[in-house]
């Protein structure tokens, strides 16, 4: 099956999406399936990438081309607005229309995050043209991107109470601020919690935790994506400082991005936007994003143990859900550079609190799921308070999709790796398109074909390949590189042993090779499974046996690697190897 994986968009998202898109290139099955990658630019265009550009750091390093780039800045093609009307280079890739999509693949794997890309409308064109997509469809992603709307339904669908508040930018712009200020405090107490209503991935999210004036104006502006540059403080920039902050506005993990609307008029690149506060004399400029958010949500601080919980379906469209992984912050606002910046963060699966605690999070979790009328997989956070109160926020249809992503790791408690958890987007998916009753027969015959090239695979006697390490962190990473590479090609059964001393050989089971660093791994060796994980197994035994048939449980001792039976290769890692 030719499999189109979309990532890219026009959302402040994209380089996450960039990020899950060479996931699931890399790690698709490729024994079923055929990836072929389309990335989606600014303009909205549909592009078959050319391969090579799947393996760069950034979308900037190929697109647009380094070329076209002027002036000292890197900016993203939509500060280029003329190229829209020109060829997309050969080099780059090749321009495809959305009826032309039949002819190139056969599924759309959905990378994508944010507006226009998890919100509904790449999933209604992609219906328009009978093309089945993965994730939740189109009700399950219209609310799935509106925090305003999540929190009202969220509480009819559990009869959870979390204090809210909504500012709209008319408000913002015409009402006495101070006044707000002192309302919204009132209402909601501090800290303040400020979200972006139609963003992900902690974009547009601040905290106002003291009773100051300045940080709640700068968390509203912050959240609205617009600036307040004060023209005499401006001026007295220098010119490097000017291009270094222009800079910063165009980087969509710290800016606001471009285009920007500054006194009515629309700028496209950095540049014009240093010449227009250069030419203000006198009083404060309000820069705002094109796309800027017309309110803001805002939301009572919670105190409590945070965690996140991934969702997903049995065939007959049953919630499961996942055991809970508790986020521990180690930095006080959880944006979006705190989010992906190694050490911000400790995880831990279950979260570190009672049996019943975990089950009810997950119960509240599949009821919200099933209510809401999500399918296929989500990722809904939440906050266990100290009293056991549940208290959940912020579904998330398209859950992040680099390796170590939370939803891959929960995933991996069951026993599913990376390689087996996107099989299972696909094919659910395929489940959940059925039941539209759109394309239905020929839905049906994809799956059933699907489906007994899953059965064929796993009927085959694929030979045992062995990957041995030693406990450091630097020979963990390069097994688990090894591991998903082997489980991808789909040819091969991978075998990973830790080396201990001479005679300790330890057969990881699937879990361990999804763990943060060695050390968790070598803690977990001689440690009981959790209760609540063991329940999760069980109850998923159904989906982990299809997608990955019989699975290793438990951690395995051997005294040497001669009695593991049928491992036709070994590769032994070493320093010299990494």
């Amino acid at each position: 099956m030719r499999i189109g994986i979309f990532f890219g968009g026009p959302s402040r998202e994209r380089e996450i999406s960039y990020a899950g898109g060479k996931t699931a290139f890399e790690h698709l099955d490729k024994s079923l399936f055929q990836p072929v990658p389309v990335f989606v630019d600014s303009f909205g265009r549909f592009i078959l990438l050319r391969k090579e550009w799947m393996y760069q750091t950034s979308i900037r390093d190929f697109y647009p081309a380094p070329a076209s780039q002027r002036e000292g800045y890197l900016t993203y093609v939509e500060s280029l607005p003329q190229l829209a009307q020109e060829e997309v280079p050969a080099s780059v890739g090749t321009l495809i229309t959305p009826d032309e999509f039949k002819g190139y693949f056969d599924f759309a794997l959905l990378a994508m995050h944010g507006p226009d890309c998890e919100d509904g409308a790449i999933q209604g064109l992609l219906e328009w043209y009978r093309i089945p997509y993965s994730g939740p469809g189109l009700m399950g992603s219209a609310v799935g991107i509106d925090k305003v709307l999540q929190n009202e339904m969220i509480a009819l669908a559990n009869g959870q109470q979390k204090r809210m508040a909504v500012v709209t930018h008319q408000q913002w712009q015409k009402e006495d601020r101070g006044v707000l200020f002192a309302k919204l405090k009132e209402t909601l107490d501090l800290p303040l919690v400020v979200k972006a209503p139609h963003q992900g991935s902690s974009i547009g999210v601040a905290i106002v935790k003291n009773d100051a004036y300045d940080d709640f104006v700068a968390a509203i502006n912050q959240c609205f994506f617009q600036l307040e540059v004060p023209t005499e403080a401006w001026h007295r920039l220098a010119k490097e400082e000017k291009h270094h902050w222009a800079q910063r506005v165009t980087n969509l993990d710290e800016g606001i991005g471009f285009p920007v609307v500054a006194g009515g008029t629309t700028l496209y690149h950095p540049q014009e936007l240093v010449t227009y506060l250069d030419a203000q004399q006198q009083g404060t400029s309000l820069i705002a994003s094109s796309n800027a958010e017309d309110q803001v949500l805002l939301e009572e601080f919670v105190n409590g143990q945070e965690f996140s919980c991934g969702c997903i379906q049995f065939d007959d469209g049953t919630p499961l859900a996942l055991p809970p992984t508790e986020v521990v912050k180690i930095v006080e606002v959880f944006d979006f550079n705190a989010k992906y910046r190694p050490g911000t963060t400790r995880k831990r699966i279950p979260v570190g609190t009672s049996l019943e605690n975990n089950r009810n999070i997950q119960r509240h979790i599949a009821t919200v799921f099933q209510r809401l009328g999500m399918n296929v997989c989500a990722r809904i956070d939440g906050f266990l308070t100290a009293d056991d109160t549940v208290l959940l926020h912020d579904p998330n249809t398209i859950p992040g999709m680099s390796p170590s992503s939370l939803i891959f790791k929960q995933m991996a408690e069951i026993g599913l790796s990376v390689t087996h958890a996107i099989t299972y987007f696909i094919r659910q998916s395929i489940r959940e398109r059925i039941r539209t009753g759109k394309g239905t027969w020929e839905l049906r015959s994809l799956l059933e074909k699907l489906d007994q090239n899953i059965t064929a695979a796993h009927q085959q006697d694929w030979p045992k390949v062995g990957i041995v390490f030693s406990a450091t962190d630097e020979q963990y990473a390069q097994a688990r590189a090894a591991y998903s590479q082997l489980n991808a090609e789909g040819k091969a059964r991978p075998v990973v042993v830790l080396k201990q001393g001479e005679e300790n050989y330890f057969i990881l089971p699937n879990q361990l090779m999804f763990k943060e660093s060695v050390d968790e791994v070598l803690a977990q060796l001689q440690t009981q499974r959790d209760a609540l994980i063991e329940e999760t197994v069980q109850k998923a035994a159904p989906i982990t046996t299809f997608y990955a048939g019989a699975v290793q449980a438990e951690v395995a001792w051997v005294a040497d690697l001669s009695s593991i039976d049928r491992v036709e290769n070994w590769i032994v890692l070493s320093p010299a190897n990494v």
